[in-house]
Order: C-alpha cells, then structure tokens, then sequence
C-alpha cells in the first residue's frame, strides 16, 4: 500500500473515531489498487516490433473531491440496541478539511448545546429550542413504527442541524455504537496515551467489570486512571474517554476523545496495519454491525483516497470554550463562548491558522 493510502487512514481515523464510539477507518481501505499497466505486446519473429501500449491508468477514487470538506462523527448510546430506544448523540465530532486537503482540523460539539432544531416532518417533529443530543433522538422517530427507530433518520436531522449552528456543509458522515471500540484497540495491542488528570470511572471496577447500581448510583472500587503516560487496553481506553464527570466536566471528556483518537491514528500509522490484509480483515470484524454510514451519495472510499495527503500530525485538535445556562435557575444546557463562535466564523473564512495562532490556548495538547 502506497504512503498516500497509509496517511489516508490516518487521516479517516481522525474524522471517524470517538471514544464512546469506535473506528471505520479501515472499512475505508478494502483491497481496491489501480490496475496495473498492460504489458507490451509480443511480436512474431521477422515482423515489426509494435509500439509498446499502456492501458490509461484508472484515477484513484476521490480525485474530484478537492476540499474544503467537513466529515461529523456521532458517537450514541449503546442501548440504541434495546427495541424503540432512541438514538441519542453522546459525542458530536466535526473534522473540516480546507481547500487542496493538506490539513485538518476537529472539533466537538457538547453534547448538551442548546440549538434551534428545524422541523422534520419525516419524524412529525415541529422543531424547537433544545439540547443537541436531541436531534439525533426527535428525528429518528418513524411514525407508525415506535419500536424500529432509524438511526439514519436521526442523522439527518442532527447534520442539519449542526450545519445551521456552524454555518458548514456536512459532506459526510458515521453513527457509532460503543460496541466494538474496545475489541478494535485490543486488536492493536492497545494504545499508549498521556493521562492529562486524575479520572476516576463511574462505570467500571479496577479489573474491568461493571460497577452495579444501586442506592442511587454506581457501587463498590473503581477504576482510576492516574495521571501520567499509560498504555490502555480496549475496555479501559473506551471507558476512559467515556467520563465526563471529573475536572471540567464534559470538556474535558471533549478533550481526553480526542487525544485518544490522535493515539491509536499514531499507532495504525506506525504499525502499518493497512498494508496487511489480515489485519485489515481483523479490525473490519472488530467493528461488527456498529456503524452507520451516511456519505450523500459518495463512497466512504472517496473519502480516504481524497484525505490521503492528512498525516496525523497535521490534524490540529481544536477545544472550543463553552458555559452552562439556565433559566429560572435551572440548568438548560451548554452555550458556546463567544471565543468558540468566533473560531467558526474564522475556519469558515479560511482564516483558522491566524486565529489559532492568536489564541493558542484553543488548542488541544496531544
């Protein structure tokens, strides 16, 4: 596999992951290569030896997607798989990509930012003021089918309603479940990662199994994630990324997803996992049935072929500042800074380097 392919699964793993969620980028590769050159036609003794001959090279797919592009992950739920439970966005990740696709820059979205959700009529839902989580719920209700919610739906209404509050056309996208994220980082070997603070699980014991409700809340020791490098397996990176009731609160959840997503890019980069099939194979069966993808028409092939000039190193992680609000004392949800609103509106303009470099505390330390 070309270095071109290699960054482009670096690049795809940057748009496509979450922790609380799990990783396509490897679905991105499959086994599609050029053809090869045809071989010069062999001649008859005595006769004329005939101009060699090449077949036109096939162009790589994606070659007409020249940027800018915006790619949104969401991370859900894991009981999206109990019958009529709604879908709900736990993570929101939008990656934007500027024109001639040499860098890249991700964001998250809280979850619980307050919104103006259009109306969607597909759902029956009249539109409102609510939290973003919600979006992904309101719209994938199917009329006359309470027990078969459509995640694809929800989607739907969750890029709309992303594209209006950041003023960027969604290209393309993937929900994600939790489950196979953790299988995926096993079949790597796990990924080291530097612990920025002390986080302690409220979902997990110190040997991995879950801590039991009861009393109003998780019970018995729990995991904690001490500060310094750590090498994660599966269940404990997924877990890690998952709090969000630590120092910081949901952003610093925003924070810890994406320095995870910037380590295990680091290690399928270093291990060369896409130029083994196998290996391919093996992470393409970790996934399993936890991803939905929505591309307007464009294969997720596209996609990776187009971002292969993205190493890792050049995908700026991007915090953005936000506050809680309320009404009447009671909390509504989050709102974005006016620090984080105008980081929109420069990446918008092209100019997100200047600006960054204005305000570097934006940025999000690896």
């Amino acid at each position: 596999m070309t270095r071109r392919r290699l960054l482009g699964l670096a690049a795809l793993v940057a748009a496509l992951l979450v922790a609380g969620g799990t990783v396509v980028a490897t679905r991105l590769v499959g086994h599609d290569t050029p053809p090869r050159a045809a071989a010069p036609a062999t001649s008859a003794p005595g006769s004329p030896t005939p101009a060699p001959t090449t077949a036109s090279p096939t162009p790589p797919p994606g070659t007409d997607l020249t940027g800018p592009l915006n790619l949104m992950l969401v991370g859900v739920d894991t009981r999206v798989s109990i019958p009529g439970w709604e879908p709900h966005a736990d993570a929101v990740l939008v990656l934007h990509v500027p024109a001639g696709l040499g860098r890249a820059y991700l964001f998250s979205l809280p979850r619980d930012l307050v919104v103006d959700i259009p109306a969607y009529p597909k759902a029956r839902y009249p539109g409102g003021k609510t939290k973003l989580t919600h979006a992904m719920s309101y719209g994938s209700r199917v009329p006359g089918d309470e027990r078969h919610p459509s995640t694809a739906q929800g989607y739907e209404l969750l890029r709309t309603t992303v594209s209006r509050y950041t003023g960027l056309r969604i290209d393309a996208g993937a929900v994600i479940t939790f489950g196979g994220f953790d299988k995926l980082v096993d079949t790597l070997g796990g990924v080291d990662l530097y612990v920025d603070q002390k986080v302690a699980s409220r979902h997990r014991r110190p040997d991995g199994t879950m801590r039991p409700l009861g009393g109003g809340g998780y019970l018995g020791p729990q995991m904690v994630y001490q500060k310094g490098n750590r090498h994660l397996t599966g269940w404990q990176a997924l877990d890690y990324a998952r709090q969000r009731y630590t120092a910081g609160g949901d952003y610093t959840r925003q924070r810890h997803q994406q320095q995870l997503l910037r380590a295990l890019a680091g290690k399928l980069v270093e291990q060369g996992t896409a130029r083994d099939p196998q290996r391919v194979e093996q992470i393409v069966a970790a996934l399993g049935k936890t991803l939905v993808y929505v591309g307007g028409g464009r294969k997720l092939i596209d996609f990776a072929y187009a971002l292969g000039g993205v190493p890792a190193d050049r995908i700026t992680l991007v915090g953005l500042p936000g506050t809680g609000v309320g009404s009447g004392g009671a909390y509504r949800g989050e709102q974005l800074q006016p620090l984080g609103r105008a980081f929109l509106t420069a990446l918008r303009g092209g100019r997100a380097d200047a600006f960054l470099a204005a305000h570097p505390a934006l940025r999000v330390k690896t």
